[in-house]
């Protein structure tokens, strides 16, 4: 037995989309595969968490104990995007002012459930321990470093940094703007 699912097993999830050449943890968790789309050629590592829509593009990694919630609006990963490890991402939360009860025990007519799509753009990286809330956009090519807290849409193009997600220098285009064929030869 390999540490990743065969092609076979996943088929099997149900997954909306499945793509060539995708590598998926055993060790992953999948809620509401039915909702997920897989491009080619990504790999998701060990102690994941996959729940609600999520979309990934073709080249998309996922590093060990990163958490997507997906919820209704969903999660999408563009090609050539990448986050590391211990990284969460929220389509979806709870309100939290107070007016409403929150988690997911509680009955739905006393909580308030906010989703807002968030979207990782092309040539995206995520540095480890970084947290993306709902309704965010990191731009084209940018970087997060380790332990950003995006919370405001991002400029294609930058390197952020910090709980306050701050514009720190500009990221190279030239290597990340390869075609696809040029990388598969195709």
């Amino acid at each position: 037995m390999t540490s990743y699912y065969t092609e076979e097993e996943l088929r099997e999830f149900g997954f909306a989309e499945l793509g060539e050449h995708v590598q998926i943890s055993r060790k992953t968790s999948i809620y509401g595969a039915s909702r997920m789309r897989i491009g080619n050629h990504v790999r998701i590592d060990d102690f994941c968490v996959l729940s609600g829509t999520i979309t990934f593009g073709n080249y998309v990694h996922v590093a060990v104990m990163t958490a997507l919630f997906g919820g209704t609006a969903g999660i999408t990963f563009e090609d050539f995007s990448a986050i590391s490890s211990r990284c969460a991402v929220y389509a979806t939360t709870d309100d939290y002012s107070g007016a409403y009860m929150t988690n997911p025990t509680v009955p739905e007519k006393f909580t308030n459930v906010i989703d807002a799509p968030v979207r990782i753009g092309k040539h995206a990286i995520i540095g480890t321990g970084s947290t993306i809330l709902q309704g965010v956009t990191i731009a084209e090519g940018c970087a997060l470093s380790a332990m950003t807290l995006a919370v405001k849409d991002t400029k294609p193009w930058g390197i952020y940094m910090g709980y306050q997600c701050i514009r720190v220098k500009e990221r190279s285009q030239e290597l990340l703007k390869l075609d696809i064929s040029e990388l598969t030869g195709d």
